[in-house]
């Protein structure tokens, strides 16, 4: 079975791109904004993986991610960050939120499906491990 990722961006083809290159090997679910992003979470099974642009239309920039970093019930989905903002201030919001991976815009799909693979990998492991030493 597939992961799962929901990829938040209000960009129709950003949602294109990123369904295109990562549905080979993932489930891919888009959203186009914070609302749908938090109706979905709440309503279906977690993914395994969420990549969020931090500036969203029906929220304050960085309003989504501070609330998924922070939420006890997705904070421990690994979460990229496709930024089209400054790259500082994308380098330091990350780093506030612990954020691992983040991508400025426009971004290589090539190292984005890299670091989502290790990051579900990662993931597993950790789950795995959790679940042995439970």
């Amino acid at each position: 079975m597939k992961k799962q990722i929901l990829a938040i961006d209000d960009s129709k083809a950003i949602r294109f791109l990123l369904q295109t290159v990562l549905g080979r090997e993932y489930h891919v679910v888009t959203v186009p904004d914070g609302y749908s992003a938090m109706y979905y979470l709440s309503h279906r099974s977690q993914p395994d993986l969420i990549i969020a642009d931090p500036q969203l239309p029906d929220m304050e920039h960085w309003e989504l991610i501070q609330q998924l970093a922070s939420s006890g019930l997705y904070g421990d989905i690994p979460l990229i960050v496709l930024s089209g903002l400054d790259h500082k201030e994308t380098e330091l919001k990350c780093l506030e939120h612990g954020v691992v991976k983040y991508f400025m815009k426009p971004f290589n799909p090539v190292d984005l499906m890299t670091a989502i693979n290790e990051l579900v990998q990662s993931s597993q492991v950790d789950k795995d491990l959790s679940t042995i030493t439970g």
